[in-house]
């Protein structure tokens, strides 16, 4: 009777610390969560989002870099595979998603200017 009676009581006592635990538990780790989420994951979708968005409003002309390093135009479009013109006579296929960015005039003039300073040294 008496081991019943000590058993019990700290099965009991265990039932009562392990509501306290779970509490401090999430006391703890939500505010590392929240801070996670803000400097990690919400600016990893919003990046995804946005490159997303830059690849569905592609089109013929637009000059472009892709992951790998290579400038071109974009010449045609066929089921997610882009047509690129490198050079004179020079077209590649490669992946739509290969595409990191559209280059702007005004990106593409400061390269030239930075260009032509590194060569004057």
């Amino acid at each position: 009777m008496t081991e019943c009676s000590l058993v019990n009581g700290i099965a009991l006592a265990a039932d009562a610390g392990m509501g306290g635990g779970l509490f401090s538990f999430i006391i703890l780790f939500a505010p590392l969560f929240a801070i996670w989420y803000f400097l990690v994951i919400r600016p990893q979708q919003q990046q995804r989002r946005k490159t997303q968005e830059m690849l569905a409003n592609l089109k013929t002309g637009d000059r472009v870099v892709t992951s790998g390093g290579i400038y071109g135009t974009i010449v045609a479009f066929r089921n997610g595979v882009v047509q690129l013109q490198i050079a004179s006579q020079v077209r590649v296929d490669l992946a739509r998603t290969a595409i990191t960015g559209v280059v702007t005039e005004e990106a593409e003039a400061a390269a030239k200017q930075q260009e032509a300073a590194a060569k004057k040294k």
